[in-house]
């Protein structure tokens, strides 16, 4: 039996993916890289500037340049931290969670939807091998440091 090509099929998804945030996010007039900080960011408490960076696979500097745009939007804000003046951190606004609730299209809701159309025993062996790749690129990361 032929081994699928995982690498294209990857990027294949992350693409369709992509589309789907982009088409979301786009409703609200976010750009791509702003609903990625903003996903992040409305997943809960605030967090540190260089944790939203590592969280997003981005620079610190190309996250405070987004933070900055977010902020004059009015779906972000700073918060120095009072243990350490020098940690800054970020969180949602309560703007940005009405825009997101009033969207009307759900990301993660629209991938559930598509999952289930599928039998369970797909969705317990797609949900196990991404696991599997996520340690494994994992792994990968933490021998490079």
């Amino acid at each position: 039996m032929e081994q699928p090509d995982i690498f294209m099929s990857y990027l294949r998804l992350t693409q369709h993916m992509s589309q789907q945030f982009r088409s979301h996010f786009g409703r609200l007039n976010l750009t791509f890289p702003q609903a990625l900080v903003l996903t992040v960011l409305g997943e809960g408490e605030a967090i540190p500037i260089s944790t939203l960076a590592e969280r997003t696979g981005s620079a610190n500097s190309t996250v405070s340049g987004i933070v900055d745009r977010l902020e004059k939007l009015g779906l972000a804000k700073r918060q120095r931290s009072e243990l350490d003046r020098r940690v800054i951190y970020v969180c949602a606004t309560e703007k940005y969670v009405e825009l997101r609730d009033k969207a009307s299209t759900d990301v993660g809701g629209y991938f559930d939807s598509l999952l289930h159309t599928m039998p369970e025993e797909d969705r317990v062996l797609i949900a196990t091998a991404l696991q599997k790749l996520d340690q494994a690129l994992a792994r990968a990361e933490e021998k490079e440091r």
